[in-house]
């Protein structure tokens, strides 16, 4: 299926609504995660926005290298949704050995055109089912607005698989849309469909620990707030 083209003379469609509805498209014909290509592909073809691209790497990330300021050298970090590569850059650009993947064979190709001269390395690779080389092979990984992306009922087997990435010692740093624990799953209209504090809670395990979390408005709306976590694992 292909979306239909963009009429640039009417109304600027709001890109959420837009990602709404290919997402439910694909709920509907059981494939949850198949909207990711079918919006990628539309924005490489100028006929959808991406919602949360903003041209440069997600400020809370910014600001969580800001303060760690991690030195990378002769070390390894995973990027989970590579997108269009911000988050990726800014990674690779602290010394460590980058690889940045995505579902969306679209969204690679838009993150290699970005950044051609790219130190990281883009890959086409599904968090649900990840190459099993990948089992506690990176000492950062980095998780951004992807487990949030997918249905509620995914979201424990997609936030296992994040932690799964971590090596013993790694750091795990998670950014993502927050939601109270007392609001019902069915009263959220996703995607996204924001964590709860519980499921910020979930990425912990027996040797992977929270060791910092601020939960702030975010940068776009002082109504909506964002998590942002810190795991290191024994």
């Amino acid at each position: 299926m292909t979306s239909e083209p963009v009429d640039s003379a009417a109304e600027p469609v709001d890109p959420t609504v837009v990602s709404r509805r290919l997402a439910r498209e694909s709920l509907g014909q059981d494939d949850p995660t198949g909207w990711f290509e079918r919006l990628y592909s539309a924005a490489s073809e100028g006929d959808a926005v991406i919602p949360w691209d903003r041209g440069t790497a997600n400020p809370l990330l910014v600001d969580w290298v800001d303060t760690a300021e991690p030195s990378g050298a002769g070390l390894r970090a995973l990027i989970v949704g590579a997108g269009t590569g911000w988050d990726a850059e800014l990674i690779a650009d602290q010394g460590y050995d980058t690889t940045a993947f995505d579902i969306s064979p679209s969204a690679v190709e838009t993150a290699e055109r970005n950044h051609p001269d790219s130190k990281a390395t883009y890959e086409v690779a599904d968090l649900l089912n990840p190459p099993a080389e990948w089992h506690r092979a990176f000492d950062l990984v980095v998780e951004i607005f992807t487990v949030q992306a997918l249905p509620i009922a995914l979201q424990p087997e997609a936030t296992a698989h994040v932690g799964d990435f971590v090596r013993p010692g790694g750091t795990l740093v998670v950014i993502a849309s927050a939601r109270d624990d007392d609001t019902p799953d069915d009263a959220i209209e996703g995607p996204p469909w924001p964590l709860t504090r519980a499921a910020i809670d979930a990425f912990t395990g027996p040797d992977l620990k929270l060791i910092q979390l601020n939960r702030s408005p975010s940068p776009s709306a002082a109504t909506n707030y964002r998590w942002q976590a810190e795991y290191l694992r024994d």
